[in-house]
């Protein structure tokens, strides 16, 4: 494989350096954008076509033990989408719930080459582990769920901030995870004992501590810790008529503990949590007001969870909304407690644009997208498998480029649905720049990746070429050729290599495995190991000393070491 490689006369889109649709020469050597290169350098000739850096995915259901569950669940969607053995692949299965290589495949043809697991339960999360490592090509990393760990909530309930963060210092380096993930703090735990969480106030039984402080005190730890990625926040009463109110109350729990220098809270796949309305007969779009508070607060970010009308597989650590969903759709269901840590539940589902709530929540998304005004703090997702597979992204692009291609949807759902949403009079349509600011640079500078999603000197040359050309076609009025564009790349290179060329895999590569460790006190580290570990024989079914996964359990860890403030 070329060592150095030239892109030559490429549109580039490169946010982060605020190049937007320059024609520009890249060159690449040892996997690193360069400023030259020799003579003999690989030159690939991009005239007319658009460049932009590999695509982040900051949220998509990609490995572990639900995923895993959802695979055996379903057979049915492995049979109608098969992926085939080539001189460079090996044969895998989609469609909602693709197996690993088959996943690591599909996003490398979009042109993404990085993608983070936005829940893992801690104690199962070696297996997450072990799928990541099975997933070809892309860069990775995993959240550890912790808004419903006993540990957690005892020491927040004890005003043991201290302790909190040393425990969540050690969660993450145990289980070599990135981030923060909080899913509906504390309703979890209470749906373990049959019963629901409502408001953010609501005390949690036998832990006496509120949603509320779970995730205020998680965001303090987080800023003690100095994490790269902020708190990754599943709000309480998804899925629930007017529950857009608790989303906006949870940005707004915390809103007095910004410092004005970045968002310090991401409320992920607002499409869920941006329900209006006080029933399913009366259910409308919270987006108008949820873009409002993002608009005015500059302490959030989010993420869509857009819905893509078809046949997908809900799987989320919200146990209590998947049993809902398994009622109200009568679908088999997977349910599942993790010991003193979390839960899960797993049900298949299919959005129709006939349905009056489907449709609603198809119109949730996009507003969404388009009354945010800051594209730096609102990222482009499905949930991945949740609202869709992540393969009907092109779709999602095409809609929020073009009016005409959402008219089109909006001529075909459901008439009332149609009445009630802002949609068809909202007339903004992002542009390419835009399009690369969500999908890539935004998502890579939230999470504090320094060289991913830009494509200055010394950045990893991750990089997307699409046989597309803006300055010949009218894209507002072609959305068809915006979909054929970012359905494959025509080259994408990982790490300087050229791992998709032209929808097919050209090689063979696995990526990296984010994990952050941070450093707090050596004495408070040792006097939280002698708490966790004494009770751990309490709490736990398996030994202390089985549950931290070493560093040679990845196949390519990736440390980022941090300082902590306590």
């Amino acid at each position: 494989m070329e060592k150095e490689i030239s892109i030559i006369n490429a549109i580039v889109f490169d946010p982060l350096n605020n190049i937007e649709g320059e024609k520009l020469d890249v060159h690449i050597r040892n996997g690193k954008i360069v400023e030259s290169v020799g003579r003999k350098a690989r030159k690939i000739n991009a005239s007319g076509k658009t460049m932009m850096p590999g695509g982040v995915d900051i949220h998509s259901h990609i490995a572990g033990s639900k995923v895993n569950t959802g695979r055996l669940l379903r057979p049915e969607d492995h049979r109608k989408d098969v992926e085939i053995k080539t001189k460079h692949t090996h044969s895998g299965v989609g469609y909602s719930i693709p197996s690993t290589r088959t996943t690591g495949y599909r996003y490398a043809k979009m042109g993404y080459t990085t993608v983070f697991e936005p829940a893992t339960p801690p104690l199962k999360t070696r297996h997450t582990h072990e799928e990541l490592d099975s997933t070809p090509i892309i860069d990775k990393g995993c959240f550890p769920l912790l808004g419903n760990n006993w540990f957690i909530m005892e020491y927040l309930r004890d005003g043991r901030l201290d302790e909190c963060a040393a425990f969540v210092a050690w969660m993450l380096k145990a289980t070599k995870g990135y981030a923060i993930k909080i899913v509906d703090p504390g309703g979890v735990e209470v749906w373990g004992w049959g019963k629901f969480i409502k408001r953010l106030d609501d005390p949690i039984p036998n832990f006496d501590v509120t949603p509320r402080e779970i995730v205020r005190g998680l965001c303090k730890v987080n800023k003690m810790l100095n994490l790269p990625h902020i708190i990754h926040v599943h709000t309480n009463n998804l899925g629930s008529p007017g529950n857009y109110q608790t989303t906006i109350e949870t940005m707004d729990a915390v809103r007095d503990l910004a410092d004005g220098k970045r968002p310090i809270i991401h409320i992920t796949h607002v499409q869920f949590t941006g329900f209006s309305g006080s029933s399913w007969v009366n259910l409308g779009s919270g987006a108008p007001e949820i873009a409002d508070y993002v608009n005015d607060h500059n302490h959030v970010s989010v993420d869509l969870g857009q819905v893509i009308f078809g046949d997908t597989t809900t799987m989320t650590a919200d146990g209590p909304f998947q049993y809902f969903l398994h009622q109200l759709s009568g679908n088999k269901w997977v349910n599942l407690d993790v010991e003193a840590e979390t839960g899960s539940g797993i049900v298949p589902f299919q959005y129709k644009r006939t349905n009056y709530v489907n449709a609603i929540q198809w119109g949730i998304g996009l507003e969404l997208a388009l009354l945010v005004k800051d594209p730096w703090r609102v990222f482009m997702t499905t949930d991945h498998p949740n609202g869709g597979p992540f393969t009907s992204y092109p779709k999602v692009i095409a809609w929020l480029m073009s009016k005409k291609a959402r008219e089109k949807m909006i001529s075909r759902i459901n008439r009332t649905a149609r009445r009630r949403l802002d949609l068809p009079n909202i007339d903004r349509e992002y542009t390419l720049g835009e399009i690369a600011t969500i999908t890539r640079a935004a998502p890579a500078k939230s999470l504090t990746l320094m060289n991913k999603g830009h494509l200055g000197l010394g950045a990893d040359a991750d990089i997307a070429i699409y046989d597309l050309d803006p300055s010949k076609v009218d894209l507002e009025n072609k959305p068809s050729t915006i979909r054929k564009a970012f359905k494959e790349t025509l080259y994408t290179i990982k790490n300087g290599k050229i791992v998709s060329k032209q929808g097919q895999i050209a090689g063979n590569s696995y990526g990296n495995t984010f994990y952050t460790e941070s450093q707090v006190s050596k004495n408070l580290e040792a006097d939280l190991m002698k708490d966790i570990q004494s009770r751990f024989k309490d709490y736990y079914t398996i030994e202390f000393e089985n549950y931290p996964i070493s560093d040679g359990f990845l196949r390519n860890p990736a440390k980022i070491n941090c300082k902590a403030d306590v």
